[in-house]
């Protein structure tokens, strides 16, 4: 019997070990793709396989860009970006945050999801937002909190992944 042989700082270590990794988040898991996230950090790396011991493909040096998660191997995840090349993260280094990023010509933002009301901002291609919901061909997008409404189809990330 081990009783008394264990000081009680080890005992409340221990309990405390138990309940901590009771309330990690549940991993996603293979059924759950394809999904959007964006990059939670200022830099991160894709690589060629779903390993540190792979070569890194792309460093990207833009925090918030959207990306798609096509596949899930345990920490890792395979991710389009929105040029359309694909490659490895780690999925800690990845945000849950739905964000879209403009592509093609300067888009207008409106007040109202069905693109009416007053034009509030031209939006130029490349930016970043945050992209809230869609209603038939409109989808809200936040900006550093310049919200709006903005055509889907002017935005990458916008829509079902």
């Amino acid at each position: 019997m081990l009783k008394g042989k264990f000081p009680l700082p080890v005992v409340l270590a221990a309990a405390a070990m138990l309940v901590s990794s009771a309330i990690v988040p549940a991993p996603a898991r293979a059924a759950d793709v394809p999904y959007w996230v964006s990059l939670r950090k200022d830099e991160s790396n894709m690589r060629v396989g779903p390993g540190l011991e792979y070569r890194i493909n792309w460093i990207y040096r833009r925090k918030a860009l959207p990306l798609k998660v096509l596949r899930v191997m345990g920490g890792w995840r395979l991710v389009e970006d929105p040029d359309g090349a694909r490659g490895w993260m780690l999925a800690r280094f990845l945000a849950r945050t739905h964000t879209g990023i403009v592509r093609g010509q300067v888009t207008a933002m409106r007040e109202a999801n069905d693109g009416s009301g007053q034009l509030l901002w031209r939006v130029a291609p490349g930016v970043i937002g945050k992209l809230g919901d869609c209603s038939p061909g409109w989808c809200r997008f936040d900006i550093d909190g310049r919200a709006g409404y903005i055509p889907a189809p002017a935005v990458w990330g916008a829509g079902a992944p």
